[in-house]
């Protein structure tokens, strides 16, 4: 069955409530342990069918940011998806009191009841209004993003097909297309601070009404933090200022010299090799194709994956002006499929998408037939290092993407994922200052990014620029918006995926074993658990950043 064939219908809430309330009463009821789990098999169901249709709904509203029909049902679903968290969290209010917790610990995970404990203290009905609004905020902030329309040389561009241009060899044109984009920026930015200032106090009031003092310990149970909290992540962010940000600013000199330029610019970092950064040859068609080849050979598990991808339709990747930016991958229970979102611009991003986002969907699609839900509630910094380990793991098939320049292709990368560490880490402080002081105007907060600049990207140098230089960066980045804390995870799971990098140059068939076994853990244990269990190291033990850094430094550039 192909992904337009999906059947879409638009949810009725007078049933899934009368379900809830059912299943909550019988549940209260229930005469053992094993009557519990009958039922809890109802909930997942339901739960499958509820995703399926917020995952489907959604999905063709980004394809198209114009259909007015998914406009309607996208708004919808983000009207009752703050219902059905908290009709889903009463439910499991009761299977967590439950006279036979001891059962459905050994049944569904302690991992699992963790989360419910979090999931309790996240959401209850008095701050609905604000969850809808909150949603809407997000969306008028998406909506901005997606219908800019960017004149550059007498073409006009979205954010997406402009950065083909960003990238340019030609020096001249890659800074006048830093300048359109900041010219779009300079003429949102009041409106997007506006957005973003109402988003702030709408989550620090969230936090408030559920007995919080900020938003940052609710952004953290949100996000799943069932292991680590703010401690572990200020002192992991602590050795990446003493280890990796001087690594990387060590790293920009050799670049310099690369790209063949006096003195680096901002539009000149993005940018690896005089002769412009290696784009992939061939049309979106043969780049899937080359993927069906690569992971054909890769391993037995990945040609069943990707074969099942390419025969149900599940990529959307061709870039439109009218889909919403950015790219994703999400799952849909009912039918076990993985689906992936892109927007192929002609760069290197487009093989990116064929690695990174394949690495989370092959997890999904390995753990598909996982009856027990809750073992596949994978958090985030998990769930990136799927897909962050397999752009390492695809590096000996460059070859079928950018034929003679792959080896540039693997030297740019890895300076790229190199250099993304400190910038990850500045997106993670930046929302703990924001939200530890919602009360800053938006001076105040473009001011406290030019700040984190200074100290995790010290190379930077704005010329001038009158959005970039004031402090306006952080408005390009969505995560912001739509999941506050969310970007740490990338941060984390990169450090990771380079150890399993590290492996994979010592002894790969060993390393991609490991890797198999991590991804069929997917939620059944804590994050360091699942990291001792394959062999690799918390990123918040001192010595585990420095210790990645000297090994990376062995091998980047060269």
């Amino acid at each position: 069955m192909k992904f337009s064939e999906f059947p879409y219908e638009r949810l009725d809430m007078d049933k899934v409530k009368a379900f809830f309330e059912e299943l909550i009463r019988d549940s209260k009821n229930a005469k053992s342990g094993e009557e519990q789990f009958d039922l809890h098999m109802k909930y997942y169901k339901m739960r499958g069918e509820i995703w399926s249709n917020f995952v489907i709904g959604r999905f063709r509203y980004d394809i198209d940011t114009t259909d007015k029909y998914y406009e309607e049902e996208k708004e919808y679903i983000d009207e009752i998806s703050p219902i059905v968290a908290q009709l889903q969290n009463d439910y499991l209010k009761v299977v967590y009191k439950s006279p036979y917790r001891a059962y459905l610990e050994e049944k569904i995970s302690k991992v699992a009841f963790k989360n419910m404990e979090l999931a309790n203290k996240s959401i209850n009905d008095k701050i609905l209004p604000l969850m809808q609004e909150e949603n809407a905020l997000i969306a008028k902030y998406d909506k901005i993003i997606a219908s800019a329309k960017i004149p550059f040389d007498g073409e006009i561009y979205n954010i997406s097909l402009l950065y083909k241009k960003m990238t340019d060899n030609d020096r001249d044109v890659r800074k006048r297309a830093w300048k359109a984009l900041s010219d779009f920026f300079l003429s949102v930015t009041d409106e997007i601070d506006d957005i973003f200032d109402k988003l702030v106090k709408n989550r620090t009031e969230q936090a408030k009404e559920l007995g919080y003092d900020s938003y940052v310990e609710l952004g953290y149970n949100r996000m799943n933090r069932n292991s680590y909290r703010r401690a572990e992540v200020e002192n992991f962010r602590k050795q990446v200022k003493e280890s990796f940000v001087p690594f990387v600013t060590g790293m920009q000199e050799e670049r310099r010299k690369l790209i063949g330029v006096d003195e680096l610019k901002y539009y000149d970092d993005d940018m690896y090799f005089k002769n412009g950064n290696p784009a992939p040859i061939g049309t979106p068609e043969e780049i899937l194709k080359s993927g069906q080849e690569m992971y054909s050979e890769l391993s037995p598990e990945t040609k069943e994956f990707f074969d099942f991808m390419v025969k149900s339709e599940l990529f959307d990747v061709l870039g439109r002006k009218t889909k919403k930016q950015g790219g994703y991958m999400e799952f849909i229970p009912k039918y076990k499929a993985p689906i992936i979102f892109a927007n192929f611009n002609g760069t290197s991003g487009d093989v990116d998408v064929i690695t990174h986002e394949c690495g989370h969907a092959f997890q999904g699609y390995i753990t598909r037939d996982e009856e027990i839900l809750e073992k596949n509630d994978i958090t985030m910094e998990t769930a990136e290092i799927h897909s962050m380990s397999m752009e390492y793991f695809t590096y000996g098939w460059m070859d079928k993407f950018f034929g003679e320049r792959a080896g540039d292709y693997r030297k740019m990368h890895m300076a790229d994922a190199i250099t993304f560490i400190p910038y990850g880490c500045m997106v993670d402080e930046f929302q703990h200052i924001v939200y530890d002081n919602p009360d800053m105007t938006p001076l105040d907060r473009k001011n406290a990014w030019k700040e984190l600049e200074k100290t995790y990207r010290p190379w930077l140098d704005f010329d001038g620029d009158p959005f970039f230089d004031g402090g306006g960066y952080w408005q390009r980045q969505g995560h912001i918006f739509w999941n506050p804390f969310y970007y740490i995870d990338y941060v984390l799971a990169s450090v990771v995926a380079m150890q399993f990098k590290v492996w994979m140059d010592k002894d790969f068939k060993e390393a991609w074993e490991h890797y198999l076994e991590l991804c069929k853990l997917s939620a059944k244990d804590f994050y360091e658990n699942e990291l001792a269990a394959v062999g690799l190291k918390s990123p918040f033990k001192d010595g585990t950043i420095a210790e990645l850094s000297d090994e990376m430094s062995r091998k980047v550039f060269k």
